[in-house]
């Protein structure tokens, strides 16, 4: 589980021995030799080579991040660390790979409502009692509407009391991932990828203020990618990937300096509190909307977001 402990014990590298090793051993021969996956990044000017940034990129598929990171090795610029959902942590195999390739692990509120669930009853909640609790922690419906969707089980283990204290843990969590992610752009020379969708999706999604929150307390550049075609390359949970051409379009750097200056934040906040969310919400949305447009007009028509009927 992704817990306080695990969280303290990640050590970022601003030269990761996992990200070189598979790079090398894994990716190389899947592109070049087994396959022939073609990898096109527009406009890789964009990407300062002076400072690190924050990339936001659409996430198509599993692993639409690799090829781009491994453009990046390739040519030269610093290494990356990514966020990634909780959930994959639970293979403890595979919990340990991607602790070696520099990822940074994102327990969400619906992995800790999950994971509290099963260390208590050896089982995964069910589907309609684990959206009856969101609900209740999300504020979509009151305390009483919750529970009266819960079996006695879950009745008896998501008191009032359970809530208050998942929220407040899940805030904790977050603090530490900020203050990972921070230190990562700001002391490690780590470049940070944030899919500001938080979720998988063909076309692009509603974004997530997570991103934006960290671009305006570092003060970091966010430069968006968007991610064409890779779905077709790595299909399924396969992490090998078939032959085809996988497009990376790199838009203009967006700063607090230029096109985010009228959401900078002056003062000091704390990120992922709910007092900052609360009190700067507007500045976090404009920030989310700025940089999911941009990021729209970077993908072809199959990835972009429907439009919108009259």
């Amino acid at each position: 589980m992704i817990d306080e402990k695990h969280l303290d014990s990640i050590r970022l590298s601003s030269t990761p021995v996992g990200q070189r090793f598979v790079a090398t051993f894994i990716l190389s021969p899947n592109y070049h030799l087994f396959q022939h996956v073609d990898i096109r990044l527009e406009n890789p000017e964009r990407i300062p080579r002076d400072e690190t940034v924050i990339f936001a990129m659409n996430h198509t598929d599993r692993y639409n991040y690799w090829p781009f990171q491994y453009q990046l090795w390739r040519l030269r610029y610093p290494f990356t660390t990514v966020w990634a959902k909780g959930k994959y942590y639970r293979n403890r195999i595979v919990g340990k790979i991607l602790d070696a390739c520099n990822v940074i692990p994102v327990p969400s509120m619906g992995y800790l409502v999950e994971e509290f669930y099963r260390e208590r009853f050896g089982r995964k909640i069910g589907t309609e009692e684990y959206r009856a609790v969101k609900d209740w922690i999300d504020g979509r419906t009151d305390a009483a509407v919750s529970a009266a969707k819960l079996g006695s089980e879950a009745a008896a283990l998501f008191t009032r009391g359970v809530i208050e204290h998942l929220k407040d843990y899940h805030q904790l969590l977050m603090e530490k991932v900020a203050e990972l992610s921070t230190k990562a752009v700001r002391e490690w020379n780590l470049n940070l990828i944030i899919f500001p969708e938080g979720t998988r999706s063909l076309r692009l999604g509603t974004g997530r203020t997570g991103l934006a929150q960290i671009a305006l307390y570092s003060g970091k550049k966010v430069v968006p990618v968007g991610c064409n075609n890779s779905d077709r390359v790595y299909r399924g949970h396969s992490p090998f990937a078939k032959s085809g051409t996988i497009t990376y379009r790199v838009g203009e750097p967006l700063s607090v300096e230029g096109r985010l200056k009228e959401f900078r934040i002056t003062e000091p906040f704390k990120l992922f509190s709910r007092e900052s969310q609360q009190k700067y919400r507007a500045e976090f949305e404009g920030v989310t909307q700025v940089v999911m447009d941009s990021l729209n007009e970077l993908l072809d028509e199959r990835h972009r977001r429907p439009e919108e009927k009259a």
